[in-house]
């Protein structure tokens, strides 16, 4: 299926003309409680950035912050090239947000949803009616146009609420667990539609909790743990600086018998979590070899992946508020 193109207009130079966003030392506090404690990263101009880390980690206010929606208590936040919080209502007619809860207004349609919103930028009428074929062909929704909202699935009103967002033509997009609640064939046309507007040269910071999401779309990603930076790179290079390259998952109900009998011959590093054994090595044949020699255990044998990074350098326990 081809994907439906956006027009793009040309982007005027400006300050840090190649950088989208830089943020050195951010802080934010309330009373006692460290939220977000100097944490400095930059995303350049057409690159789409991640920002992962578990409940609590400080993501959100981050990016409330960035869009100068969160007062800050230390940092430097520049934006587009503008100083934020200072420059704020001029930064943000340059971006796009898609925030975490879909925040469609029901009393309207589909299109009358967009022009609304076209409104808060100052577009005249005219203007955003010519951009909403565009917008609503992006979107997979042209047959819904006069649809009310509340006859839209879940899967629609995400993909409006991503079209509603570049109703401003943004230069950055900043997107706060974009998939979240999606089946997966909604969430995969959400990240066809992603890519495509990083073809066109758009710049994306995005969060999200899918370790394949941020696999597939980022070029670089921050960790972020008690609103530290705990690990900054390409999702490939952290796996390969921070973890062995093959895993074996082993479960069953012997699982935990199979690990006394033969840790002292496993290579590696391994960790337990619940009933699942996980074997972490450069060399998996002396596991595999051990594993086939019959009993009732099942195992897995792949790659090292994201989610096994995010797991040891975040750890396996559940955050509250998880």
């Amino acid at each position: 299926m081809s994907t439906p193109a956006l027009q793009v207009r040309a982007i005027s130079p400006a300050p840090d003309a190649e950088t989208a966003l830089r943020v050195e030392g951010l802080e934010k506090r309330y009373g006692d409680r460290v939220i977000v404690g100097g944490l400095s990263f930059q995303i350049a101009r057409g690159e789409c950035y991640g920002l992962l880390g578990p409940n609590g980690a400080g993501k959100t206010t981050t990016l409330r912050a960035v869009l100068g929606l969160t007062p800050i208590d230390g940092g430097v936040i520049r934006l587009l090239g503008y100083d934020m919080p200072g420059q704020a209502r001029r930064a943000r007619a340059r971006v796009g947000v898609v925030p975490q809860i879909d925040s469609l207004d029901p009393d309207f349609t589909v299109e009358e949803n967009l022009l609304v919103f076209g409104r808060y930028f100052g577009l005249r009428d005219a203007e955003i009616r010519r951009r909403i074929p565009g917008l609503l062909d992006f979107a997979s929704l042209v047959s819904k146009r006069k649809a009310r909202i509340n006859e839209l699935s879940g899967g629609m009103k995400r993909r409006l609420t991503l079209a509603r967002a570049l109703v401003n033509d943004p230069e950055l997009i900043v997107m706060d667990e974009p998939t979240t609640g999606l089946d997966p064939q909604a969430r995969h046309l959400i990240w066809e539609r992603l890519k495509a507007l990083l073809a066109q040269g758009k710049t994306i910071l995005l969060t999200t909790h899918f370790m394949d999401e941020a696999e597939r779309l980022c070029d670089r990603l921050g960790v972020i743990d008690h609103g530290r930076m705990i690990a900054e790179g390409a999702p490939q290079e952290l796996i390969a600086r921070h973890l062995e390259p093959e895993v074996v998952e082993v479960y069953g109900e012997d699982a935990l018998g199979w690990l006394e009998r033969h840790r002292a011959g496993l290579p590696g590093r391994v960790e337990v979590s619940g009933a699942t054994i996980y074997c972490y090595t450069s060399d998996p044949a002396p596991v595999l070899d051990s594993l086939r020699q019959g009993g009732r255990l099942r195992y897995l044998h792949r790659p090292a992946n994201l989610e096994d990074l995010f797991l040891r350098i975040a750890g396996r326990d559940l955050r509250e508020g998880a």
